[in-house]
């Protein structure tokens, strides 16, 4: 006898993931997640939450942000703020946690199973919350890095926890195909060198 499929859905702290994926040295294939996901059960929403530079013409993730639109992700964008340090550094501000804690406390009573991708301290009162609904949690980050990207409130507090490292070989992008697929694009969709100081898509 066939178990129904219990209903899931992702929220992914784009920021916190590509810093994540930056340490462990691979790439995320969103489409190869996606599809990941949809094999494990009946995939309601996957969220992809990040912030974008305010008065800047062209963001190096724009072109990610629009194909995972166009691509069964629902992207949950908000302006961030640049500012300088009393170092005299750039830094950008751009906070999307309470965007993804509303959306998966409004979701909640709609899913057995929430997939965090985050490793960030802050979103353990949530997942709290949604457990005390009923809904499993599940919290992918990595603790293969030194120090670990994950906080360690986080991963006590989450049903299960799966290090992203072992998802690379299912959901890592090839690197001979990133290479190939940019050596064809357009110049300004050639990833430029990251300043000091500077975060891509925080």
């Amino acid at each position: 006898m066939q178990q129904t499929a219990e209903t899931t859905a992702l929220f992914i702290d784009g920021a916190n993931l590509y810093a994540t994926t930056k340490s462990l040295g691979f790439d995320i294939d969103y489409k190869r997640l996606l599809e990941e996901f949809q094999g494990r059960g009946n995939l309601l929403r996957a969220f992809y939450y990040t912030a974008l530079i305010e008065d800047q013409e062209y963001s190096s993730i724009r072109p990610l942000l629009d194909w995972l639109d166009y691509n069964g992700y629902k992207v949950v964008t908000k302006p961030a703020k640049e500012f300088t340090d009393a170092m005299g550094r750039r830094k950008i501000k751009g906070n999307m946690d309470l965007e993804l804690a509303v959306d998966m406390m409004e979701l909640a009573d709609h899913l057995d199973h929430v997939i965090l991708f985050s490793g960030d301290g802050d979103f353990r009162p949530v997942v709290e919350s949604v457990q005390r609904k009923g809904v499993r949690v599940t919290v992918i980050s990595t603790i293969s890095t030194q120090p670990p990207m994950i906080a360690d409130e986080l991963r006590r507090q989450a049903d299960v926890f799966i290090d992203l490292q072992e998802l690379s070989a299912k959901i890592g992008r090839d690197p001979a195909d990133r290479s190939a697929r940019m050596q064809n694009a357009p110049n300004f969709l050639q990833r430029q060198p990251t300043a000091p100081g500077e975060t891509e898509d925080a």
